[in-house]
């Protein structure tokens, strides 16, 4: 019988254990970050201000979905990807849930109702929340110091997002704080489970999967919003849907999980710290927006928060410790629930 039996449940090494290295992880995750650092601002163009002209909110959170999924069909189908086992079914549900279903749909429901500037100081709480929800699943032990960069990279995020958007968030919570709230802790749910689910699967065959596995239930979603509120859009606003489609909800989440995988998760998660930086970047360099000197400093300091997160030691689980390379298989052999030796 294999050690590594389903009906053990251990959680898988992180790939850094077998080959490539914590930098090669944080290199990944950061071409994923920067995959993601469009998503807010074009998810605002997409659905407009409330009551004017843009696609409907439903449509744009799960319309994207149905068109990652077919492409991710596509991808599988033309490698001939072998089927997830029934377990792996059911752990990539949070997965589905998480990345395909409530982050998109939650997010495009605020942004009709704040500012992309908002959305970013409220999603600038996601690395903290990746980290706890990766603590809790994988039992990684972050040092003191790595707590305290996540904490103060928080802080910086949340002010860097108020220095670049007018320096206000709003009077009081509302609905878009709640909807972004809530897509904050399932987007981290399906961050973490996806990097979990990318040392078995693969990083590209576990978004593939959680796209097609959530399909059914995008597809009925979109089809209601489309007879409701038929799509009505500017040249620019497809263009941004299809960014979000092709990109943001597929592509992205190849190095990103890939980046994940090899872990470890805690650590890597920490360089979406900087996606309202970059977010700010590009909208000075394509739009033209000015750039202050508050601004540099914010953007300063929130990179080196995240510079303080990645460079801190986390302790593996005492389970992962214990198993030597040697005795470290392949993931299909981790994923059944017996093994007989020939």
């Amino acid at each position: 019988m294999s050690t590594y039996s389903s009906a053990i449940g251990l959680p898988s090494p992180p790939l850094s254990a077998q080959g490539p290295t914590t930098a090669h992880g944080l290199a990944w995750g950061l071409v994923g970050v920067i995959a993601f650092s469009f998503t807010v601002p074009f998810t605002r163009i997409t659905v407009g201000d409330t009551g004017g002209a843009g696609l409907d909110p439903l449509f744009v959170g799960c319309g994207r979905a149905v068109i990652a999924a077919a492409l991710a069909a596509v991808v599988l189908i033309a490698v001939g990807a072998p089927l997830p086992t029934r377990r792996q079914l059911c752990r990539l549900v949070p997965v589905s849930a998480g990345v395909v279903a409530g982050f998109p749909i939650l997010t495009s429901l605020a942004m009709q109702r704040t500012t992309a500037g908002h959305a970013a100081v409220v999603i600038g709480l996601l690395p903290a929340a990746t980290a706890v929800v990766a603590v809790l699943l994988t039992g990684e032990r972050p040092s003191s110091r790595f707590w305290l960069g996540a904490a103060l990279g928080v802080g910086a995020t949340v002010v860097f997002s108020l220095l670049a958007h007018g320096g206000s968030v709003g009077s009081r919570p509302g609905v878009a704080d709640v909807l972004l709230g809530a897509a904050v802790v399932l987007g981290a749910i399906g961050y973490a489970q996806g990097g979990l689910m990318s040392r078995e699967l693969g990083s590209w065959q576990t978004i593939c999967w959680a796209l097609v596995l959530a399909a059914p239930v995008m597809v009925a979603v979109s089809a209601v919003s489309v007879a409701t509120h038929p799509p009505h859009a500017g040249a620019g606003q497809w263009l941004a849907f299809a960014y979000l489609a092709g990109v943001s909800m597929f592509l992205g989440f190849f190095a990103w999980y890939r980046g994940l995988a090899i872990g470890p998760i805690t650590t890597v998660s920490q360089i979406q710290l900087v996606q309202p930086v970059l977010s700010v970047g590009w909208a000075v360099a394509m739009l033209g927006e000015h750039l202050t000197v508050p601004l540099v400093v914010g953007g300063c300091a929130v990179i080196a928060c995240a510079a303080i997160t990645v460079r801190s030691r986390v302790t593996p689980t005492p389970r992962q410790r214990e198993c030597p390379k040697s005795s470290r298989q392949p993931s299909s052999t981790r994923t059944t629930s017996t093994r007989t030796p020939r």
